[in-house]
Parts: structure tokens; sequence; C-alpha cells
């Protein structure tokens, strides 16, 4: 099989394309529940600070009460209108939301265009990012990488958050990674990882100290401090100049012509990971264009 996909590189794409169609199927599974574990884990920590009781699945009789789980794994997924058990053959990613037309089987319910949009998203970044590595160990690292960056992208649309327990282990791998030189060294890691945290960190307080206000959320310090620990410091004034510029356009669209309240703050976090995303494909295009128009090269 090893053979097959380094003889054929369009077929090892194809094998990733297929792959990350599965893999969106289980982001949409993080996206949903991981805000909601981290809400869950907030309560408990609260009721168990208060000194109240934990809080028990009350479908079950009084004799077998049990603390509620809820994780990656359990309970089913199920229709959140109706409760109707997701099947296996209507969790099929994407071929099962374009067979029930979007709605649910048992009581019509729209399912959120979120479903499909992530495995498909996944499915070209994946493609993309094993046609650009080849069958390489750069490959399965950009693959890791890419999956990240979309669930991180699609929670903090929807909750404003960026979750530690992903950020924080992607800028470890980073940084370990780095030893091997897969991306970058070690001393452009290391330096990437601090000048990136740095550089948002010192923005926050400049426009906390000049406004009163929090301009960005604190996680946006680690995203960045990630993406430099995966790109060097070298690309992090591609990856900030990107994100600003796209976000700053997107953000004066949504007021200019969707009327969204300017004080309703937009969340940085996807536009970071859009440029970190463009950065690890195309960095050195990017970074070489940059310092053209800038007159540095």
């Amino acid at each position: 099989m090893i053979d097959l996909l380094q003889a054929f590189p369009w077929l090892f794409v194809l094998a990733a394309g297929v792959t990350g169609l599965s893999v969106g199927s289980f982001l949409n599974v993080v996206i949903h529940r991981l805000p909601r574990m981290m809400q869950r884990d907030w309560q408990a920590q609260c009721r168990q600070l208060l000194e109240l009781p934990a809080e028990v699945n009350r479908h079950l009789p009084s004799e077998r009460a049990e603390p509620l789980r809820f994780n990656l794994i359990v309970p089913r997924s199920r229709c959140p209108q109706c409760g109707h058990l997701i099947t296996a053959l209507e969790n099929i990613p994407l071929l099962s939301y374009l067979a029930l037309k979007g709605k649910c089987s048992a009581c019509g319910a729209r399912i959120s265009p979120r479903y499909p949009a992530v495995e498909l998203l996944t499915a070209i970044l994946s493609a993309a990012a094993a046609a650009h590595f080849g069958f390489t160990w750069l490959s399965a690292a950009a693959l890791l990488f890419t999956w990240s960056l979309i669930a991180l992208t699609f929670i903090d649309l929807e909750h404003q958050l960026l979750p530690d327990s992903i950020t924080l282990p992607l800028l470890w791998g980073g940084l370990l990674l780095s030893i091997t030189g897969v991306f970058v060294d070690s001393r452009d890691a290391i330096i990437g990882a601090v000048a990136g945290y740095l550089a948002l960190w010192a923005v926050y307080w400049l426009f906390k100290l000049a406004t009163g206000k929090e301009g960005m959320g604190q996680g946006d310090f680690k995203l960045l401090a990630m993406l430099g620990a995966w790109l060097g410091w070298q690309a992090l004034p591609v990856v900030i100049l990107l994100s600003s510029l796209v976000g700053a356009v997107v953000g004066l669209s949504m007021v200019l012509f969707l009327g969204r309240d300017k004080n309703i703050p937009i969340p940085f976090g996807p536009y970071l990971a859009a440029a970190g995303w463009l950065a690890l494909i195309w960095g050195k295009e990017l970074t070489d264009a940059y310092l053209h128009l800038a007159g540095l090269a």
C-alpha cells in the first residue's frame, strides 16, 4: 500500500481528501461538544466550590441516579429538536446531509449547513496539504496542523473561544517538531512562539490602556504563539498582516452591508488560523512578496 501511494501521488492526495471527510465529521463533534464540555467542567467546579451535589442524569430512576457523562464519545449524537438518535447511515460525511436534504429524518428540523461545510473544507484542505508536501512526514504534520486550525476556527466563530486543550498541545507539538527541523529549526520556533505571544499581548495592553476595553481575547495570544512555533518567527509579519487585513475587510463589510452592530466583537482567531495555514503552504512565497512590497528585498 505504501509503495502504491508513493508510485501514484494523485492516489495519496485522493486518500487524504477522503480521510479529510471522515476527520471533518469528527471535527464537527469537537466543535459542538468541546465548548459544552468546558462549560460543564466550569459548572462542576462551581458546584464543588459551593458544596452542591453533582448534577445527575434525571432520566434515570432516583435510586440509579448517576453523574451526567458528556464527552467526545458519549452520549450518542441526536437531533437537538426531537432527540432522534443519529444512525450510522445518517452519519456518512457529506452524503447523508445530501440524502436527507439537510433535514432530520424524524422531525424534519433543519440541520445546520455548518456540518457539511466543515466536512467539505477539511477534505479540500487535507488534499491541498497532501498535494503540496507529498507522501512524507511533512504531510502528516501538516494534516494535524490543518485539522486543529479548522476546529479552532469554527469554535471561535460560534463561541468566541479558543480552547487551551487544542492550542497548547499544538504549541508544544510545534516546538518538539522543531527539534527535527520538520518545518523550522528550534531557534526560529522558540523565538516565533515568544514573539507571537508578546506581539498580541502588547497590542492587547496598549488598546486596553488607551480605551479601557479589551480588544481581543487572550486565546489569540496563544494561537499566534502556536503559529510562531510551527512556522518560525519569519512568518509572523505575514500572518499578522494577512489576518489583520482580512479581518478589517470582513468586519467593515459586515457593519456596512449587513448592519452588524460595530460594538459586537468579531473573533480574530479564524483570520489568524487562515493566515497561518496559508503561511504553512506558501510561506516562502508570501514572505518574499511581503519583503518585495516593503522594499526590503
